[in-house]
């Protein structure tokens, strides 16, 4: 916690860093490498390797909600809280925004962004629950994602039912109930989705163990077979539509035609105010002193650019998710269930995108990752293949044969065009 909060409030106040500055001998330079260079991506890597373990044990914003929360008002958590999308609807949020304020870029939107995040944390901990992790269970933008990612780790906590009614702990003032901050019921619990894998219900009655399990078993034969239909949302549109338009909005051509036709329109209208009005660095970027401001054409191109790559993206993968359904069994539940087969690439996907920002970063220092694009290219070719083989299992749950391999041919000619 002291680290996050010197490397989010110190550089505000100090200059903009110039092309003089380093990662290693300017402070801005080097937060901004140590949250999107290393944090983001890494995290994204490690959860995908040993579960949510950072979400339990490393997390500032859990970390600080629960410590609100042991000394709050404890009141019952409202119903509207537990909607199931406000998952997806806070990370399209924070990800859109970050990209209108250039958040990679400067210190004033990483801090705004991630510290407001962590006041509301502690506000909603403060306020709800008792000793809980509220925020992080229903609000937090992230939840979502590291569930999903969560999903494909070897590692999880397995629960052991019968070893579990073999040792009640009614009777044993010493076997007291496990505090379960981010409000997961162990008794029933399954896979590594929603577990936060901090460990403080390890050997509970016996029946709770950290072991290995076959990685991405869950999304088979585990919490998979009940996917919703925000976890399809999720995985589709949002990993593998919107956020790689996102960390590549700037080097897309679409963008600059589409800027281009904006700026057309706009002169043969005599509308001058899109193309010159100066917003507020908290709306869109405006930093004169570092020749970087988005004015408003700016940013209507790129939520442009957003919505075609997340409509592209639906359309390639939900009508042959559809078609594959329909084979196997017109039900939506299978749909989401097939969605699943795709976290490893929706996973890869972010990851090697997330990826590009170190790079970038170290390159405009001087230094060179040697073969970057080729191993991030190879990363998700391989993350394709395992959601392709994904799909034949879970197609066999529902189907035998012949009407298993059609609908996996379908969903690898998605996989393909992907």
């Amino acid at each position: 916690m002291v680290a996050y909060v010197i490397l989010l409030a110190v550089p505000l106040l100090l200059p903009l860093p110039t092309s003089a500055d380093f990662i290693w001998s300017n402070l801005t330079r080097f937060a901004q490498f140590a949250f999107w260079g290393i944090w983001w991506p890494f995290v994204v890597l490690g959860t995908a390797l040993v579960g949510r373990f950072w979400c339990g044990l490393l997390c500032p914003e859990g970390a600080l909600s629960e410590f609100a929360s042991e000394r709050g008002a404890g009141r019952a958590i409202p119903t509207w809280m537990k909607w199931s999308g406000w998952p997806v609807v806070s990370f399209v949020s924070t990800t859109v925004y970050g990209q209108l304020t250039s958040i990679y870029q400067y210190p004033k939107p990483a801090a705004l962004l991630l510290g407001g995040s962590t006041f509301v944390a502690m506000v909603i901990g403060a306020r709800y629950g008792k000793a809980k992790r509220v925020w992080c269970r229903f609000l937090c933008p992230v939840s979502g994602v590291f569930g999903l990612v969560g999903k494909i780790a070897p590692l999880h906590f397995r629960v052991e039912p019968a070893a579990w009614r073999r040792n009640p702990d009614q009777s044993n003032p010493q076997k007291a109930g496990v505090n379960c901050a981010p409000l997961v019921p162990i008794k029933t619990m399954q896979g590594a989705s929603a577990c936060h894998m901090c460990g403080r219900c390890s050997s509970h009655r016996g029946a709770i163990r950290l072991a290995w399990r076959k990685p991405a078993s869950d999304i088979v034969h585990g919490s998979g077979r009940a996917a919703t239909w925000w976890d399809t949302v999720l995985i589709v549109p949002v990993l593998l539509g919107l956020v790689p338009a996102a960390l590549k909005w700037s080097s897309s051509g679409v963008f600059q035609v589409t800027r281009q036709w904006l700026i057309e329109v706009c002169l043969n209208r005599h509308w001058m105010s899109p193309l010159s009005l100066r917003l507020p660095w908290w709306i869109l970027t405006n930093y004169p002193s570092a020749s970087d401001v988005m004015t408003i054409v700016d940013a209507v191109a790129l939520l442009v650019v957003i919505a075609a790559s997340t409509a592209l993206a639906s359309c390639m993968f939900l009508v042959p998710l559809a078609c594959c359904s329909f084979i196997l069994r017109s039900r939506l539940q299978v749909l989401n269930h097939l969605a699943q087969a795709l976290i490893p690439i929706a996973a890869a996907s972010l990851f090697c995108g997330l990826l590009s920002l170190t790079i970038s970063q170290l390159r405009s220092d001087g230094i060179i990752v040697p073969h970057a694009d080729l191993l991030r290219a190879a990363a998700v070719s391989a993350a394709g293949s395992w959601s392709v083989a994904l799909s034949f299992k879970i197609a066999g749950v529902y189907r035998r044969h012949l009407w298993r391999q059609l609908a996996t041919r379908f969903q690898w000619r998605g996989s393909r065009c992907f």
